[in-house]
């Protein structure tokens, strides 16, 4: 290859699409003869990968329909900034990475101006879920889909969408659940009785917390009053610690917190069953062998759009699996007395627990890949590149 620069433009606008970013821009470097220089907007493992990022990416971490009302003209703002310094940076190749409301904006603005860059979306968006017409639309932006979970590419392909390739999830090379899968199969082969240990994880955006926390409070109490010695774990993220503690302040049987991503594999290790908000923290619990019931109650004004979505379940695993391997409780069916008994079915030994444990071998099988997945993509981007650029590299 060539050893000129490779000039990235990447846009994150979360965590998780930073992480995913910096693992790819990692491996793309061990790929690429010359230097590899960046511009675009991300967090702290883009950043130490060498992007200075626009701005504080924290302010696209958004999530409802009355918070992206409230703060669209500031997000709009930020959409017109990033495509415009990427325009005027001229890359040589664009990767977007998940948070599509945003991302995908910046991306038809970008092409838009420069119709010769190639564009590649890491994440692949929910357009099996609903706005299935979205993945055509992607046609004109978009030339490859990374996708991180295996049965997407055959949806972008009924539905007629961009290439899409199932590079896998960074979760099943992470180091911290790959531990955390062998302390439980230790756990397993020696299990005592006597004490549960139940997770409760109530998301880690403040609105799932104010909305899951009080049914969560009510499951607590109905769980210690028909059994004796159970515990109660909240991990948390540094940033809604307060929040959560606020919130915890008057309940009468209180769960310890543990906070931080150490507190929270370590939590996952010892848990006999977890509650917890619908989202990706329900495929780590199920690769890391943890029982789960997902959780979910919606704004208000999202339920008007709930019977758009086209999608069975919400619940990763179960549309890994293609079937229902965690149940879900959503709206008016959570309930805290029903989600109380789930926990208790998903602590012991019973048929329930044995059903869930086989579908996450299910999952855990069908998620593999021959390399890991920052790899994977790094090389897809270079041919991306190679294709879309004749002689560039």
């Amino acid at each position: 290859m060539s050893g000129a620069p490779l000039k990235l433009a990447v846009v994150a606008g979360e965590v998780s699409g930073d992480l995913l970013g910096g693992d790819l821009v990692a491996a793309l470097k061990h790929r690429y003869e010359g230097p590899v220089e960046l511009i675009g907007v991300g967090g702290d493992a883009l950043e130490a990968q060498g992007l200075r990022s626009l701005f504080d990416y924290s302010e696209l971490s958004i999530m409802g329909f009355a918070q992206v009302i409230k703060r669209l003209p500031k997000l709009l703002a930020r959409i017109r900034q990033t495509a415009d310094a990427i325009i005027a940076a001229k890359p040589d190749v664009l990767l977007i990475i998940d948070s599509p409301d945003f991302t995908h904006r910046v991306a038809k603005k970008v092409r838009a101006a420069l119709p010769n860059l190639p564009v590649i979306d890491y994440v692949c968006p929910s357009v099996w879920a609903w706005k299935e017409y979205r993945a055509q639309k992607m046609l004109a932006y978009v030339d490859h889909v990374l996708a991180i979970l295996p049965f997407e590419p055959a949806a972008m392909q009924r539905l007629e969408g961009p290439a899409t390739t199932y590079v896998g999830h960074r979760l099943t090379v992470d180091p911290n659940l790959l531990e955390t899968r062998r302390r439980r199969a230790l756990r397993t082969l020696s299990r005592p009785d006597g004490e549960k240990t139940i997770l409760l994880l109530p998301g880690s955006r403040s609105s799932e917390i104010r909305q899951l926390l009080p049914v969560f409070e009510q499951a607590v109490l109905e769980l210690s009053r028909r059994n004796d010695r159970v515990r109660f774990v909240l991990p948390t993220v540094p940033r809604q610690e307060a929040l959560v503690r606020s919130l915890l302040e008057n309940w009468s049987v209180k769960p310890d917190v543990f906070v931080g991503q150490d507190a929270k594999w370590n939590a996952f290790a010892q848990a006999d069953a977890a509650m917890a908000a619908s989202g990706t923290v329900v495929l780590e619990l199920g690769l890391a062998g943890v029982p789960v019931v997902s959780t979910y109650k919606t704004e208000w004004l999202a339920r008007f759009v709930l019977s758009r979505i086209k999608t069975w379940t919400a619940a990763l695993p179960n549309l890994i699996a293609d079937y229902a391997v965690v149940p879900e409780l959503i709206n008016d069916v959570l309930r805290p007395g029903l989600l109380a008994r789930y926990m208790e079915r998903l602590s012991n030994d019973t048929p329930e627990l044995a059903a869930m444990l086989q579908g996450y071998d299910l999952v855990w099988q069908r998620m593999q890949t021959e390399e890991p997945p920052g790899e994977k993509a790094a090389a897809i981007v270079l041919d991306v590149l190679s294709k879309k650029k004749p002689g560039h590299l």
